[in-house]
């Protein structure tokens, strides 16, 4: 069988269908325009609509493939594979949320620029954070270990949502906490009820928005893209 037929003949799933529900209940001329097609790529990506040369197993995320294998490829399409409808769907449902935010405030095209630096910065770190548990933890299982999905980009977009609005509390997993933190509560919640979930995957997220709300690479990147765009991002924290 081949490898589009392997998608395409996994049909109208539950979670495909759900998230289609979903879509249309919003309404599509509500969900911003890079948030819209982020979504529906990634369903006709998972559908098989859109055909690619490869299964999910041979662009999965692995410091090793990356590093001893040179297979950069991983870095990028590993971010927009799901493991299964359901993985798809609550990924989605997350990210529509998160990009209407987002999106809103930031702008379209600043939007998009953002958000494909997060997804690379997301997966470099994963890597990195990779190649340093391996060190310190002496396992090197840690860099053998491959990680698919949307899950780690939605982490990094967690941080900047709450750091332009950290104000007040939110439910995690039947716990309130305070909205600053629950990028670190909902890590260790996923953790704790979703074994087989990607830690390493989840936090290299964290690491990404940290790094972009509380560095100056992140000033640098806002003026990259303002560049491009000409449009400024303007952010409610310092």
């Amino acid at each position: 069988m081949s490898r589009s037929n392997r998608r395409a003949n996994r049909g109208l799933e539950w979670g495909v269908a759900l998230l289609l529900s979903e879509l249309y209940r919003t309404g599509y001329d509500v969900i911003p325009p890079v948030t819209l097609a982020t979504v529906v790529g990634q369903i006709l990506l998972y559908i098989g609509v859109i055909n690619v040369p490869w299964t999910q197993s041979e662009v999965c995320l692995s410091a090793a493939h990356v590093l001893k294998g040179k297979d950069y490829r991983r870095l990028l399409w590993s971010t927009f594979e799901h493991g299964d409808d359901m993985h798809l769907y609550y990924n989605m449902i997350s990210f529509m949320v998160k990009g209407r935010t987002l999106e809103g405030k930031y702008g379209s095209a600043n939007f998009g620029f953002l958000l494909a630096f997060l997804c690379a910065l997301t997966s470099c770190s994963y890597v990195v954070l990779a190649l340093i548990g391996a060190q310190i933890m002496d396992d090197p299982y840690i860099m053998k270990s491959c990680a698919i999905g949307f899950s780690g980009v939605l982490f990094a977009l967690k941080v900047v949502t709450t750091q332009e609005d950290p104000r007040g509390y939110t439910n995690v997993a039947g716990f309130l906490v305070p909205v600053k933190y629950a990028a670190w509560a909902e890590l260790l919640a996923i953790n704790m009820l979703v074994p087989n979930s990607s830690f390493l995957g989840h936090l290299a997220g964290i690491v990404a928005g940290l790094i972009y709300t509380k560095t100056i690479i992140g000033r640098l990147v806002d003026n990259i893209i303002r560049n491009i765009t000409g449009e400024r991002i303007y952010h409610n924290y310092c």
